[in-house]
């Protein structure tokens, strides 16, 4: 039976946190860049941003399809000709559920085609743990541990139509 372990009001208190540690850590936000990991991420890092924006100023978003560069999947898909966005920015990958750590890997190849970032760091909804590759988040929603049977879901209102972290 699915289990709801954020609810709308603790995904915002968790999103307001990572917002503060970002520009804390940071010292502001010179120089850096959001790049939402598709498909939750990237509504996540606009929330971020907008949190943000209304603490330190406007910071910048883009989104970042990770597909292509996924070494588990068995489909072809041809690498993105993107301009070099990234070329020197402190970049925030945002994601909403780290486990394995292969998203995470790909995306940082992903970033490397975009330019050549002076940073990468990772924002996480949730940590569930269960690493196969050494990846760890610098900014952490919640972490929540889990059996490997277990499915972690982030909900997000422009997808899903409501807020919540839900495991099953």
């Amino acid at each position: 039976m699915p289990k709801v372990i954020m609810n709308e009001m603790e995904m915002m208190r968790a999103i307001t946190r990572l917002s503060y540690e970002i520009i804390e850590r940071n010292k502001g936000i010179e120089n850096i860049i959001l790049v939402g990991i598709e498909r939750r991420g990237v509504h996540l890092a606009h929330r971020i941003a907008k949190k943000i924006e209304e603490i330190e100023g406007i910071i910048d978003v883009e989104s970042l399809n990770i597909k292509p560069y996924r070494d588990d999947m068995d489909e072809d898909y041809d690498l993105p000709k993107d301009a070099k966005s990234l070329f020197e920015k402190k970049v925030v990958l945002v994601d909403d559920v780290l486990f394995t750590g292969r998203s995470i890997r790909a995306a940082m190849d992903a970033c490397v085609d975009r330019g050549r970032p002076s940073e990468i760091s990772l924002a996480v909804l949730v940590d569930r743990g269960h690493r196969e590759l050494p990846i760890r988040p610098d900014y952490i929603g919640k972490n929540i541990p889990t059996s490997r049977k277990e499915r972690v879901s982030v909900q997000v209102v422009e997808v899903d139509g409501k807020d919540a972290v839900i495991i099953e």
